[in-house]
């Protein structure tokens, strides 16, 4: 295909805030895990998909296949309000717990 640009797996990204590497972040509707560090106005590859150990409100308790959203300081939960839908959690994790496993759903 002549307009094919790359699989999507993972996506270059400008940081509109400071990024370390493994951390989650969400741009616009776009979120996953930064696969590089980078200062604002930089350039760095962000991961679409798979599973990552993410941290998590710790007063939560998770059960498998529950839905998971980033807040908006980037820390998972399961509480939807004011947050992206993100994936979903693969392990059940205790109340409290500092981290939590998700699988990241496809963006939309």
């Amino acid at each position: 295909m002549r307009n094919f640009i790359q699989p999507g797996k993972v996506i270059t990204v400008v940081a509109v805030a400071a990024v370390t590497s493994g951390s989650l972040v969400v741009v616009g509707k776009i979120f996953g895990i930064a696969a590089t560090s980078a200062a604002i106005g930089e350039e760095f590859e962000l991961a679409l998909g798979g599973v990552y150990e993410l941290p998590k409100v710790s007063a939560e308790a998770w059960t498998v296949g529950a839905e998971i959203y980033a807040d908006a300081s980037g820390i998972a939960t399961t509480i939807a309000t004011g947050a992206t839908k993100i994936g979903v959690a693969v392990a059940a994790t205790a109340n409290p717990s500092g981290v939590g496993n998700v699988r990241l759903n496809a963006n939309f």
